[in-house]
């Protein structure tokens, strides 16, 4: 019989408990930003129904689906209870796309999270470019390393202060040396995204590491496997 492998017993810490029916919103929002990390950085560009361009980062945001492909956005109301730029927009257009954050993407992310006035381009202010959208009417920025075209798939009313919006994948841009064409492997130094931590923080992607899958046959020979990181 092989013996089970050596894990530290975390039962026997001490722990604390927090019941989030007596929480506040605001107490629930610090417990799950500083815990669900690093999150990815979605940097999303719409269009009003005048052609106008908005640009704003969300990092409640992930893939939740490849067949079909689906994206799915965490999109806050503003306090007054009125419908952000995106998510108005989104219900007008039934279209968005998801720029990926790069660290080179970092700044002009952080000044289109800006609350400028409802009609100001973002991205102009950012120095981004705007390239047009193939299959949706919004653009996809040119700084960005990818770029996903959606059209709105479902949205959510979650509650009084933020929706939930699915939107499906129907075009991509990769920038060239982010992807192996033959394979499809994106290159994660290449794309070389940033994550949202608790807070004002953010990590990057560049401690990176393989850890493959194991099956019960490879865990049952080896179960030290589990923990073999490349």
């Amino acid at each position: 019989m092989t013996d089970a492998p050596t894990r530290p017993d975390a039962a026997t810490a001490p722990t604390v408990t927090f019941d989030f029916a007596k929480l506040t919103p605001r107490e629930r929002y610090k417990l799950l930003i500083g815990a669900v990390v690093p999150r990815p950085i979605a940097l999303v560009t719409t269009v009003d129904a005048h052609g106008v361009v908005n640009a704003a980062p969300f990092s409640f945001f992930n893939c939740l689906s490849a067949d079909p492909a689906i994206l799915a956005l965490g999109v806050e109301y503003r306090q007054t209870g009125a419908q952000k730029d995106t998510g108005r927009n989104v219900r007008e257009t039934l279209s968005f796309t998801v720029n990926i954050v790069s660290d080179a993407l970092l700044e002009g992310m952080n000044i289109c999270g800006v609350p400028f006035e409802p009609g100001v381009d973002e991205l102009a202010q950012a120095g981004l470019t705007a390239m047009p959208g193939v299959k949706v009417p919004c653009p996809w920025i040119g700084q960005a390393p990818a770029a996903f075209e959606c059209r709105h798939h479902t949205t959510l009313g979650i509650g009084n202060s933020r929706e939930i919006i699915l939107g499906e994948v129907v075009y991509a841009h990769f920038r060239a040396d982010t992807i192996d064409t033959g394979n499809l492997h994106v290159d994660p130094a290449a794309l070389d995204a940033i994550g949202r931590m608790g807070g004002h923080g953010y990590a990057t992607t560049r401690d990176y590491f393989d850890l493959p899958g194991l099956s019960v046959a490879a865990f049952a020979a080896d179960p030290a496997a589990a923990n073999r990181r490349r």
